[in-house]
């Protein structure tokens, strides 16, 4: 990266720093985030110093852009937690605080520690997306097929358009989720490459950051610093340490885009196939009684299953998905029968 370029960075951070600083008042975060500020300021002067060395011109202020200017106005209207995204991909480092443990919370002792705390994450996230998946495509596919058969009794017309539903929504979900992992693993990686650079140039200034944000943790300053030093000691151990702490990223697991891409695929024709197979092999309305009971059933399951990621009951998530796919069914059956009459 050119010299230059590294010193708007690091001011344009010193910069969204501050505002997130302001924005947080006079809590422990806001002396936090001024104190990285200061940091980022501090590596800037380098940048600075360096490409000077190199006979290039440091403009003698910095003027934010208008991306830079944007997310600082919705930082102050918004807070800096629905944005942490958009400002760890800004270089805004401390974002982890807004989704990792709070002042108190009994610190890690080494990098292992520190790495078991993610450790189970993906699988669990599998299993979520999993769940998510099947439970889109048995309301949309039932939801289709109930709408065509509002509208006609031809088992073929109907068979058709949710076989037509399950193929088409399972490869937009896939497309989809292939596009939304291979740019988060993209931003994931120029971030992880950022923080690489920075320990090859200032390896110090990176373990005062990360003495910073354990401060903000309910270390103190001491024990903060001890335990940044100590874990930036090996290059790649620290390079692992401050993805996970200032980045809340393991760069050991950042996703693979196609096997997101196939999950979501096979996950959502799961779903979409449960309300299509009676009509393989029924006629009439006997096949929309069965696809009706088997969607239910399957409805009641997914939102029992879903209880495990809320802590609610299970009956209690089972029934209320169940009512959201009879609300659905029943609107767009209706609006089929509708359409049917005024087409017929």
């Amino acid at each position: 990266m050119h010299e230059l370029d590294s010193w708007r960075e690091e001011k344009r951070s010193a910069y969204l720093y501050r505002v997130v600083a302001e924005a947080e008042g006079g809590t422990t975060r806001a002396a936090l985030f001024s104190e990285l500020a200061l940091e980022a300021d501090k590596q800037a002067a380098i940048w600075a110093r360096h490409a000077q060395s190199l006979g290039r011109r440091v403009p003698e202020r910095f003027s934010p852009d208008v991306r830079t200017r944007l997310v600082a106005h919705l930082v102050r209207r918004l807070g800096p937690r629905p944005l942490r995204g958009v400002l760890a991909a800004m270089k805004v480092r401390g974002m982890s605080l807004y989704t990792h443990a709070q002042p108190g919370h009994v610190m890690p002792q080494s990098v292992d520690e520190i790495g078991r705390r993610h450790r189970g994450v993906e699988g669990g996230g599998n299993l979520r997306a999993a769940v998510f998946g099947v439970n889109d495509g048995l309301i949309s596919n039932a939801s289709l097929i109930l709408g065509v058969a509002g509208a006609t009794a031809d088992n073929a017309i109907i068979l058709l358009s949710g076989a037509a539903g399950l193929i088409a929504g399972a490869f937009s979900m896939a497309a989809g989720e292939y596009v939304s992992v291979r740019s988060q693993r993209e931003m994931y990686e120029y971030q992880i490459e950022l923080e690489r650079e920075e320990l090859d140039h200032y390896p110090e200034a990176e373990a005062e950051e990360l003495a910073l944000i354990y401060q903000a943790r309910g270390l103190n300053r001491d024990e903060a610093i001890g335990m940044a030093k100590s874990l930036t000691a090996d290059p790649e151990m620290a390079l692992k340490t401050l993805a996970r702490e200032e980045l809340g990223l393991n760069p050991e697991d950042l996703g693979s885009p196609w096997g997101a891409a196939f999950f979501s695929f096979f996950s959502f024709a799961a779903g979409a196939a449960i309300p299509l197979m009676p009509f393989l092999f029924a006629r009439g309305t006997a096949s929309l009684a069965i696809a009706i009971a088997l969607t239910g059933v399957a409805l009641s399951a997914v939102g029992a299953l879903l209880s495990l990621f809320t802590g609610r009951s299970a009956v209690y998530s089972g029934l209320r998905m169940l009512m959201i796919g009879a609300a659905a069914g029943t609107v767009t059956y209706l609006v089929g029968t509708l359409l049917g009459v005024t087409l017929g």
